[in-house]
């Protein structure tokens, strides 16, 4: 079977990055001059003097000091003009060479006006809410002296129990690379030198979301076929969008830590995609190669910068060892120079060589940080977050004039509403779900009880409040706590529930075994559903939760992530019906966590169950069916769509020709509202086994009552290629099935076959 290789455009593309990666900039090529071994070795350190919220157990030591000595290239947990402009004038105005720092910081959905949290804002499926949510980020970050941004993280996962999944856009590679390009256009935009821009990092490469048992720093193990077609995509499309930096992960990749390998950082980031940005390491993890038994910190150091790394994030291995690998002749004093080139060339793009104080503009924070239009936007992204789960007996939306129990230890709740992650956000600022239904349904009447603890596992509790109280045990009993709570439903009209995690259940090392809705919440739950009053769930959590029970019970479910700082507004928006949800999930909900993974896109196998009913000898579970509870691309909305006259222009497709994919959505319902039409593709035979569907496109339309429109996908060879077992970029003649859809469980609707 012949395959259809690189195009030769995507040659010419590899040829020129490496051409442009040669490229000098002489004001850089100047400094390297000047530069003493010891200099350069400095401008690989990033340090951190403390303050924001750390990543490790490790807070740098006499910062001041190194940064006068020329020991520092970049800094992070450092933000305002004024601080800014003070740590500059110790680099510009102290050391030899007065060479001036990155100031780095972990905005990752949001700045000061935070956001849903990404695994949230990619149910959006709104790319360009998405860039404008980076941009604005951007805009806040940088008014507060921040010029380099260790976001987007971009890591597939198929694992719920993994904390981190809430800050992924998770399950699928090609939503995975729109949403890192929106993301890297949104903080980078078109100038790097302009104030309002940042500097963005991919992260974390490569493979993280893939640690075994869902354990955060954990090893990971798979086939370079499957690296290439279902986890690369993501880095790919951040590194030809211009990233400026990239963020190694924690985990091995075929037993060589990231953070070391340079198959990962040389051969396929460099030579292979052409990046001709930096590298940096994530917090310690060229220390912890140690531990991972690769050797001393020596040893551990000359490996990471031999392999590719050229920035070390505060283990201080790079700055104290590798002057004396040269001396050993370990390493070379040009493999420094080279990285030493990497950091000053970052330098130069984000104009900081010409005006080290371009980002200490007091009169910025005031202007354009926590400002009306920011949160507004923060309010809107929230309720384009929102997945409609599950709607029972119309009980959603929520009428205005009711008589309303808001109950939940989310109900009214500041500390949680930010999410995980969100060390810039200010948690007193964010606006609880009771204050929200008070702004929007002034005229409801809301009675309000907390029901239940988040937790009532006090050493639980301990480990989640690491960062401050985020589950508080009540000095009242759980009994007169869901006493309480039922007294206020049963004198209701409907009843409001709002439950969950607490933004530092997930997150990073945040990994659950169960992850159910704890039991304290479990039980108010049915509690209240034992009313027999209508019950409304929303539910806030940083991951997919298994909720087979209260998916079977009588309740509408709304999952609102956690939304920001704006949640409760948002919240009471989509609940009182004047946003229509329309979020579609971006991971598969399992049935129990004995499914993980589970995702639309596995393989075939050779042994399928073609029906959810049970056949032995077959690839099943004798308990559940294969099927997850809720499947990628799931979301409902209070109103209905019809999809009709799908079609395809042609049954061939060629090399240079296009096939048109058509199809009709029409509004069947009484209310406006938007619909994300996906489109996926089956090759029927092909040399690697094919995944049961591949997501190649999706478009969100809105839609008023009544209203249709019919949405046109262009599908090219290109949207059909795959890395072969030679890791060749291919498409192979044949047969293709495509299916379209508001969810990947979508029937197939048709083919066409792929000729030379």
């Amino acid at each position: 079977m012949k395959n259809f290789n690189l195009s030769v455009a995507m040659l010419l593309f590899i040829g020129l990055s490496s051409l442009q990666a040669q490229e000098r900039i002489p004001q850089v090529e100047a400094l390297l001059e000047k530069m003493t071994l010891e200099e350069k070795i400095g401008q690989l350190n990033l340090l951190t003097p403390g303050g924001g919220v750390a990543t490790g157990s490790v807070v740098s030591e006499d910062v001041e000091a190194k940064i006068k000595a020329g020991d520092v290239g970049g800094i992070f947990g450092v933000s305002s003009p004024d601080r800014v402009r003070q740590a500059q004038e110790l680099a510009v105005k102290n050391s030899r060479l007065g060479i001036p720092l990155l100031i780095g910081s972990d905005v990752i959905h949001g700045y000061k006006s935070t956001v849903p949290i990404p695994l949230g804002l990619s149910s959006s499926w709104d790319m360009e809410l998405i860039k404008e949510t980076a941009k604005v980020a951007a805009k806040e970050a940088t008014a507060d002296g921040i010029n380099w941004n260790f976001s987007p993280m971009v890591d597939i996962s198929r694992d719920p129990r993994w904390g981190r999944v809430a800050e992924g856009a998770g399950e699928d590679a090609y939503l995975g690379s729109q949403v890192a390009i929106a993301m890297v256009e949104g903080y980078q935009q078109d100038d790097l030198r302009a104030p309002n821009t940042m500097m963005a990092t991919v992260k974390h490469f490569a493979l993280y979301g893939a640690a075994e048992g869902g354990r955060d720093y954990n090893r990971v193990d798979m086939s370079r076929n499957m690296m290439f077609n279902e986890y690369f995509p993501p880095y790919k499309a951040a590194v030809d969008a211009g990233v400026g930096s990239v963020m190694t992960s924690f985990n091995d990749v075929d037993g060589i830590p990231a953070t070391g390998n340079k198959w990962l950082l040389t051969d396929i980031l460099r030579e292979r995609w052409g990046f001709d940005g930096f590298v940096v390491s994530d917090y310690t993890s060229v220390n912890e190669m140690v531990d991972h038994g690769m050797g001393d910190l020596q040893a551990v150091s000359a490996m990471a910068l031999k392999a590719g790394l050229d920035m070390d994030m505060v283990g201080e291995g790079f700055l104290t060892t590798l002057k004396k690998s040269v001396e050993e002749g370990k390493v070379t004093e040009e493999e420094i120079t080279t990285a030493a080139r990497r950091i000053l060339e970052a330098k130069h793009k984000l104009g900081l060589l010409d005006d080290p104080y371009r980002y200490s503009d007091a009169s910025r924070p005031e202007k354009d940080i926590l400002t009306k239009e920011n949160r507004q936007l923060a309010r809107h992204a929230a309720t384009q977050s929102f997945v409609l789960l599950k709607r029972n007996d119309n009980n959603l939306p929520v009428s205005k004039t009711a008589k309303i129990a808001l109950i939940g230890p989310l109900a009214n709740d500041k500390f949680n509403m930010l999410g995980t992650w969100a060390p810039t956000g200010d948690r007193n600022l964010s606006i609880p779900v009771l204050e929200g239904f008070r702004n929007v349904a002034p005229n409801a009447q809301i009675t309000y009880a907390k029901g239940a603890n988040i937790s009532n596992d006090t050493a639980f509790a301990k480990k989640v409040n690491v960062f401050g109280p985020r589950i508080e045990i009540s000095d009242e009993s759980p009994d007169q706590l869901l006493e309480e709570a039922l007294k206020v439903a049963q004198a209701s009209d409907v009843v409001v529930a709002v439950v969950g995690e607490a933004s530092e259940m997930s997150g990073e090392s945040a990994n659950r075994t169960s992850i159910q809705i704890p039991e304290s919440q479990k039980r108010l739950i049915r509690e209240l559903v034992a009313t027999k009053k209508p019950v409304v769930l929303v539910l806030m959590s940083g991951r997919p939760l298994d909720i087979s029970e209260e998916m079977d019970m009588p309740v509408s479910i709304l999952q609102a992530w956690h939304p920001g700082i704006e949640a409760g507004n948002a919240v009471a928006d989509v609940v009182f019906g004047d946003v229509n949800p329309s979020g579609k999930l971006t991971m598969s909900w399992p049935r129990n966590v004995g499914q993980i993974p589970v995702y639309y896109g596995e393989r075939t196998t050779g042994r399928p169950q073609a029906t959810e009913e049970f056949q032995k000898f077959k690839s099943n579970y004798l308990d559940v069916q294969n099927s997850p509870l809720l499947p990628f691309g799931h979301g409902l909305s209070y109103t209905l769509f019809e999809y009709s006259k799908i079609k395809a222009t042609s049954e061939t497709l060629r090399p240079g020709s296009t096939v048109n994919i058509s199809v009709t959505v029409t509004n069947v319902g009484d209310r406006a509202g938007k619909e994300v039409v996906q489109l996926y593709i089956h090759d029927k035979v092909r040399s690697i086994t094919p995944p049961k569907k591949q997501l190649i496109a999706f478009e969100k339309i809105d839609l008023k009552p009544g209203e249709s429109k019919t949405i046109e996908f262009p599908v090219t060879v290109e949207d059909l290629k795959f890395y072969n077992t030679d890791l060749e970029y291919v498409a192979e003649p044949g047969e293709f099935e495509f299916f379209v859809g508001g969810t990947s469980d979508c029937e197939m609707q048709g083919t066409f076959n792929l000729v030379e």
